[in-house]
């Protein structure tokens, strides 16, 4: 792909540094469709990002534009805080109804804040509240968002350090195969809790994500998950479950828990919670958790309803049937094919690839191959990211909606970024 440099003066004078992924992709994008992106020179890129697990639906889904045209058209309301709007009732009905009820999940629903950190935020501090204690324990390469609550349980170095002040009553634990299968499940933590002078206080709460976006995805498997629900309900700790980027239907079942059979106390859900990728959160809990007195947790854009008009509409479109799920797993099959075959070509640059569903990562035993492949990939016509503590994995995250052709092809370019790389 031929490429005219761009004109970014504008983003490099006036943006703040912190920009990041548009320094992996140097161009100025203009439209999107489906899973396919335009920049304002016509150049078309098929989307591995699908804007960081928030698109599960592809950009500018049609039956979403839809909906969501009509609402703005008839004057709805657009921004309601915690007011009471037939958009909220909307998506409150079609939530119990297509998800909650089928699955038989007790939850009460709240609407925390437009990001997924106000979420995270919210599930802390309820559980803090619930149990009358400070200490939540966290895992290894987890990442919950940016705000200090949420930084307190994530791993990565480089993004706790930039709080600037010390961050507190978190305690991270082994994540599942952190230590290569040489120590039983959850050996350090139960002998942690059960002596006294160990130094941890009791927690009133465990963090855990079941699968490790931002870490290198990591797949935490279905017994892993099970044995820590049992420890958490043996030693008087909730269970959170961070769903933002893996839920509404990433790893196959709309929960990313499902897999497993349990049923946390308390799951965080956002990103792809709206399909449109319009800002919207929820937290979800047990109803005897649901001690919150009356604006002791608000925020002036919890109430989008835009977002929840889109989200009503997707959930109608995509979870009635039961066919997201089965089209979802099927794309992974062939995306671990893929990946399999890459694996075979490149034994020595390749470590290894897992995933669930439509996520996956593949690692690199060189750790800035993953950002050199990326680069590639992009020159190529293909946005995928990195993750891990190191940027060593590449990382694909196609929408849930892709078509088998579009994935081939974003596999095969894939597949030649790697092959012209390492």
């Amino acid at each position: 792909m031929t490429i005219t440099q761009p004109d970014l003066s504008v983003f490099e004078t006036l943006e703040s540094e912190v920009r990041s992924y548009c320094r992996g992709w140097p161009t100025v994008f203009d439209r999107a469709q489906g899973s396919k992106m335009y920049d304002e020179d016509g150049h078309e890129y098929l989307d591995f990002f699908a804007g960081a697990g928030s698109l599960n639906y592809g950009h500018n889904n049609p039956v979403l534009k839809r909906a969501l045209i009509d609402y703005l058209e008839r004057d709805g309301v657009v921004h309601g805080l915690d007011m009471s709007t037939t958009a909220k009732r909307a998506f409150l009905e079609t939530f119990q109804e297509t998800i909650l009820r089928p699955r038989d999940l007790p939850y009460k629903v709240m609407f925390p804040g437009p990001t997924g950190t106000n979420a995270v935020e919210s599930a802390l501090k309820l559980a803090r509240k619930v149990k009358g204690r400070e200490s939540i324990v966290s895992f290894t390469n987890a990442f919950h968002g940016m705000s200090l609550g949420s930084l307190a349980v994530t791993g990565n170095a480089f993004k706790r350090a930039g709080a600037g002040i010390p961050l507190v009553h978190g305690t991270p634990m082994p994540f599942d195969n952190y230590l290569d299968g040489q120590t039983p499940d959850f050996i350090w933590f139960e002998r942690l809790l059960a002596d006294s002078g160990s130094g941890l206080n009791q927690p009133a709460a465990v963090i855990v994500e079941t699968v490790q976006g931002e870490g290198g995805i990591n797949v935490a498997r279905a017994e892993w998950l099970r044995q820590l629900a049992d420890v958490c309900k043996r030693w008087d700790m909730l269970l959170i479950v961070d769903d933002i980027q893996m839920g509404c239907g990433r790893t196959g079942g709309f929960f990313s828990f499902e897999e497993a059979g349990i049923v946390p106390d308390i799951v965080t859900v956002s990103k792809s919670i709206s399909g449109y990728g319009l800002p919207m959160s929820l937290c979800l809990f047990k109803p005897e958790l649901d001690i919150w007195e009356p604006g002791e947790h608000n925020g002036t854009f919890r109430g989008n309803n835009p977002a929840f008009v889109t989200a009503a509409a997707a959930l109608s479109a995509y979870w009635a049937d039961g066919e997201m799920e089965k089209q979802t797993l099927a794309r992974g099959e062939q995306v671990e094919q893929a990946l399999r075959a890459i694996r075979a070509e490149h034994p020595e640059a390749t470590r290894e690839y897992r995933g669930r569903g439509l996520v996956w990562g593949l690692e690199m035993t060189t750790p800035d191959h993953a950002s050199k492949i990326a680069r590639r990939a992009f020159d190529l016509g293909l946005l995928v990211e990195t993750s891990g503590p190191e940027s060593e994995v590449v990382k694909l995250l196609p929408a849930l909606t892709i078509s088998p052709d579009e994935l081939d092809e974003g596999l095969r370019i894939l597949a030649r970024a790697i092959r012209e790389t390492v």
